[in-house]
């Protein structure tokens, strides 16, 4: 199994708008190959979209290799939706103009509660991973396994990275620099994108380049584009300064659901040293960090995050999972937790 692209890149999932009570979402959805899968939901970073998913929703759509420990081999395959958050990507801009981690994680549980198909596997990258660590907390219910990829958690830490993401959502500044990089051509701006995001940026198939260059395109056309981002990157900034019993870091620690957290070596924005502390700060949790890997693994290295994801399904049926270690728990994460802090070749 190769992260690495032989042929043509995989064709987007089909999608189709879908109506909540918290307004409407565009959601793509990759069937499962198999009988009997069981349903995951997707949910993308900051200035992302449901396509960031499309390689690995495509690896985890089919049978791949399971582990010996599996006791059911159906939990190797999934069937997959991938929400735009409004905003973002197909979806409009919600009605009441909020960005928050709140209101993303409202619409993240609208759409597993309408599908009526949970508890589901909760799978999120940056921003989307502190959504999904906000929905988990909130519709413990709804969630069945919690996977993480560079998730957003707050890490104050000064990094350059984040310190410049997180200029724009300073109000009156943020506008100001989003204008000056609109005004660069978007292939410019992709390639810089993927500069930020990859660790290898030819890793990148020529094609999902162009595709890329052409979504960048169609986004410029919308007036609400600089909002969505300004707005969303805002929410972080707020999320990471906040202290009390509403901060990430404490909704982790409510998270009944096994969690899985991985994490990039080269990762230029989320440092690969939280995943220590991503071990520790849920119940029942295992941390991966993937060497020369960015803040995309799941973009940079589906096969390889399949394989950890399959493998995390299978062991999070047995209490203590082979070669994992019982932590003791305490005052915030209640019995213990698993944790495994590794480095995947």
């Amino acid at each position: 199994m190769t992260d690495q692209l032989t042929s043509g890149p995989l064709p987007h999932w089909p999608g189709a708008p879908v109506t909540l009570g918290t307004g409407e979402v565009f959601v793509r959805s990759a069937p499962a190959q198999a009988e009997g899968a069981e349903p995951a939901v997707f949910v993308h970073g900051l200035g992302g979209s449901s396509r960031n998913w499309t390689d690995l929703m495509g690896e985890l759509s089919r049978p791949g290799p399971v582990p010996a420990e599996a006791v059911l081999a159906s939990e190797a395959v999934l069937a997959s939706e991938a929400i735009d958050l409004p905003g973002f990507g197909y979806s409009p801009r919600p009605a009441d103009g909020d960005y928050t981690v709140d209101a993303h994680a409202a619409a993240v549980i609208a759409l597993i509660d309408a599908g009526g198909r949970w508890p589901v596997h909760l799978i999120g990258n940056s921003l989307g991973g502190a959504v999904c660590v906000r929905a988990a907390a909130r519709r413990p219910d709804l969630v069945r396994t919690l996977t993480l990829i560079s998730p957003a958690l707050p890490d104050l830490r000064p990094r350059l990275g984040p310190l410049r993401v997180g200029l724009a959502g300073v109000p009156g500044v943020g506008g100001w620099l989003l204008g000056k990089v609109l005004a660069f051509p978007a292939e410019r701006r992709t390639a810089a994108t993927i500069e930020d995001l990859y660790a290898d940026p030819s890793r990148i198939h020529p094609e999902r380049f162009r595709d890329e260059v052409a979504e960048v395109n169609r986004r410029d056309t919308l007036d609400y584009q600089a909002e969505a981002f300004t707005k969303s990157t805002r929410s972080i900034v707020t999320e990471y300064l906040r202290f009390g019993s509403r901060t990430l870091w404490r909704d982790a620690a409510r998270i009944p659901a096994p969690t899985l957290a991985i994490f990039g070596s080269h990762d230029h924005l989320v440092s690969p040293v939280m995943a220590a502390r991503a071990a520790r700060g849920f119940r029942s949790a295992s941390a991966v960090v993937l060497p020369q890997t960015g803040h995309v693994a799941m973009m940079e290295r589906p096969a390889t995050v399949a394989r950890l994801i399959r493998e995390f399904l299978a062991l999070a049926q047995s209490p203590v999972p082979p070669g994992y270690t019982a932590v003791p728990g305490s005052a915030d994460n209640g019995p213990g937790h698993l944790e495994s802090l590794t480095q995947v070749l």
